[in-house]
């Protein structure tokens, strides 16, 4: 193969031109919305606001990322893991349910809770025309049958949301509509999925403070606190421009608005963010309903999170605006949910916005650490399955909301955070620690199998298999808790040799001791002694496959499992999956380099589960053919693992080499992708025409050694020579930070 080898490697100084966005991905309709669920969305990770229609008026859902009554769950820290596994011995398991999750049901709070809504009184205005979100600006424009255009955006930097209306000579007087704490209802409507009623809360009547084009809402809440949402206008001719924002825990208070401008106050800064949003990376795959999703998925990344701001809940700033609470409270399942939301932002080169994760982890730490001596009796770090804002636990199932291992599941984002960046401060002051800390816990959590010798944890689970009965519960590992244990030993033992900590021979011993992945026939199994016997929604027994990556498809046995799990899942079904299993599934089946499969997964998704404006809604909104899940409470993990699909079918870099195009669909001839991120901080460029890879461009955001799995034959030789080294088609370069090579096919 060396006498026939030409690479061509130069050093350049810029990439290649970014993709420009186009209005084929916008959001585009003849009317307005006429639920909450499938307005217009905006945001920027502190605020957002969906834009829809309420009789005869147009409305714009209000919300903000912290509104949160963050009361103490009653009786929550009774709950002990001890206790817990002693009822479990002794079949009592409806004494648990009782005190770990009932009260998630009984109680309304804590909770994630709305802001409030503006209303304008449009019937003199004529139907509307056009309706279009711009994904590029995150510009919401509304165009009437006489001419009067609506405009909306959130600031993209600034906690801010602009209004305007054009060609209108009337004065617009916008109405705030309070949330429906107080109301004719009785507030017990629904369960924690339907949303149970705001009245349930408790709280006092809000009051409206009316001005000269000025608006002020005050809500207290509990023990004193309050929030307020501001709203105030002005007209100047024939156009009205507004503002407003919501605060919590001080009076609201905003700039003044400059009429003379043609734009609100600060839209040049807003665009700017938004421009180097984008600017970050581009795809580009023929298959024009994934692209849009993709791009719609992106776009909702991008409004979610900031690196200052809480993590992604189940809707972050996009609270249900229909009297009741949000599903689920709204709050952070760490089962999956918070987990899967970020999946995109690291490939997607977007680590400024996959910091609120980790900060927000960091930032919480403490009050977790005391729940794990509270619960588990151990120093350390775990984390509850199911928190408020404050990392408090707010119970639930109690397999999840008390797993032994979720902590370990959280630190696979700090490690993350820092191999896709290389930021060595990161390592030292936030990964290696937290990583530690979980370990620390897991020492003293575990036992020795009496039998085997081996490590076992004292319960073990698979979320959500066998729901919330004691069977959840298995007395051996399951494959879902053993391989987030793997994984973190895996990586401390990583970082240990990297930074040469002094307790890796320990930490190496330990990690002999836990035992093999239960694999039979079926693949990975739940549990030993449990296959998945039937259609299950989470695909906890795959953890190693994606996307903790512990097997690896180039090794025979390994393959062998894969592809027998792949199999497995595929003949129980999709019945009773959700939207997010689907987005994770089109994940699993890239890791096995199964691309038609993997977008097959990806475009039922985009068909079937969700809303008209891109929301994930859960169930199967075509009426249940593909899923027997048709009801729709919003949430986004599903939305954000899709576009981590995407990726996965275009470049992979977690078995210590970079692959291009790994899974893609047969019939997918003309593919490309631009500065992606790929682990040990190299951005990456790629173009395939004619289904033959014909340019591939990586730069260093970090010094250290490339390694690229060659999708070439032949090679052409030209530009600046560099070191390489060349084991069958894994090339090797020893690259600096901030360099750039270009590897050509030769027949450019």
């Amino acid at each position: 193969m060396r006498k026939h080898l030409f690479i061509s490697i130069c050093l350049a100084f810029c990439l290649p031109v970014k993709a420009q966005l186009t209005p084929k991905y916008n959001l585009v309709f003849d009317s307005l919305a006429k639920r909450w669920d499938e307005g217009i969305p905006l945001g920027n990770g502190w605020l957002g606001a969906l834009i829809w229609q309420k009789e005869s008026n147009v409305r714009i859902s209000l919300d903000r990322v912290d509104l949160w009554d963050d009361r103490p769950m009653p009786e929550i820290n009774k709950l002990k893991f001890k206790w817990v596994a002693e009822q479990v011995q002794k079949g009592q398991y409806d004494t648990v349910q009782k005190l770990g999750d009932e009260p998630y049901e009984k109680y309304p709070a804590p909770s994630k809770i709305p802001g409030a809504a503006l209303e304008f009184d449009v019937s003199k205005f004529g139907k509307v025309i056009h309706n279009e979100l711009d994904i590029q600006s995150a510009l919401s424009t509304i165009q009437f049958q006489n001419g009067v255009v609506f405009k909306n955006y959130i600031h993209a930097t600034e906690q801010v949301g602009y209004f305007s209306f054009e060609n209108c000579p009337d004065a617009i007087i916008p109405i705030i509509k309070i949330p429906a704490y107080h109301s004719d209802k009785k507030g017990t409507t629904g369960n924690s999925v339907e949303g149970q009623g705001l009245e349930r809360l408790g709280y006092a009547t809000g009051t409206i403070e009316r001005g000269k084009n000025f608006l002020r809402y005050h809500q207290p809440t509990r023990n004193g606190n309050y929030y307020e949402v501001l709203v105030q206008w002005t007209k100047s001719g024939n156009k009205i421009l507004g503002e407003w924002t919501i605060t919590q825990g001080r009076k609201a208070a905003m700039p003044v608005i400059n009429p003379a401008l043609k734009e609100p106050t600060g839209w040049n800064t807003h665009i700017a963010w938004w421009k180097d949003y984008w600017s970050r990376s581009a795809v580009a795959v023929p298959d024009t309903i994934l692209e849009k999703q993709y791009y719609l998925e992106m776009y909702k990344f991008g409004c979610v999170a900031r690196s200052n701001t809480p993590p992604i809940s189940l809707q972050a700033i996009w609270t249900a605006d229909n009297g009741n609470l949000p599903p689920w409270k709204g709050d952070l399942h760490h089962d999956l949910n918070t987990e899967l939301s970020y999946w995109p932002g690291y490939t997607g080169n977007h680590l400024d916005l996959t910091a609120s994760y980790t900060n927000w982890l960091w930032k919480v730490k403490p009050e977790n650490e005391r729940w794990t001596k509270q619960c588990f009796g151990t120093t350390g770090l775990n984390v509850p399955g199911v928190t408020t804002i404050s990392g408090k636990p707010m119970g639930g199932w109690i397999q999840y909301s008390v797993s032994p291992t979720t902590g370990a599941w959280l630190a696979q984002h700090f490690y993350w955070q820092w191999k896709y960046g290389m930021d060595e401060k990161f390592l030292q002051q936030r990964c290696l620690p937290y990583i530690k800390a979980v370990e620390t816990y897991l020492a003293q959590i575990r036992i020795t199998d009496p039998i085997s010798k081996l490590y076992k944890l004292p319960l073990s689970s698979s979320p959500e298999y066998n729901d919330n009965r004691i069977s959840a519960w298995f007395p051996q590992f399951t494959n879902y808790d053993l391989a987030l244990v793997k994984n973190l030993y895996r990586e401390y033992i990583k970082l240990l040799v990297r930074t040469g900590g002094n307790n890796l021979t320990k930490i190496k011993s330990a990690e002999q001791l836990y035992p093999a992945f239960n694999i039979n026939e079926t693949g990975l199994s739940i549990a030993p002694g449990q296959n998945l016997d039937q259609s299950h929604r989470h695909h906890a027994q795959l953890m190693a496959i994606y996307p903790l990556g512990l097997l690896d498809i180039n090794k025979e046995a390994e393959k062998n499992t894969i592809d027998k799990s792949l199999r497995w899942l595929q003949e129980k079904g999709t019945r009773e999956w959700c939207g997010y299993s689907f987005s994770w599934a089109a994940c699993l089946y890239a890791q096995a380099k199964q691309g038609d499969s993997a977008a097959k997964m990806l475009t039922l998704f985009a068909k079937h589960f969700v809303s008209a404006n891109s929301f994930h809604l859960n169930g199967d909104q075509s009426g249940g053919v593909y899923s027997n899940f048709t009801y729709r409470p919003f949430t986004l993990e599903g939305n954000f693992a899709f576009a981590q699909g995407i990726h996965e079918m275009l470049i992979q870099s977690n078995k210590g080499y970079i692959e291009i195009f790994p899974a893609i669909p047969a019939d997918w001839k003309n593919i490309s992708f631009e500065t992606l991120r790929a682990e040990g901080a190299f951005l990456v460029s790629a173009v395939k025409e004619n289904g033959t890879t014909i340019r591939v461009t990586i730069n260093a955001g970090a010094t250290g050694i490339m390694r690229l799995k060659l999708p070439f034959k032949t090679f052409y030789i030209a530009g600046n020579k560099k070191t390489y080294s060349l084991n069958e088609n894994l090339l090797e370069i020893k690259m600096t930070k901030g360099e750039t090579v270009i590897i050509n096919n030769g027949f450019e």
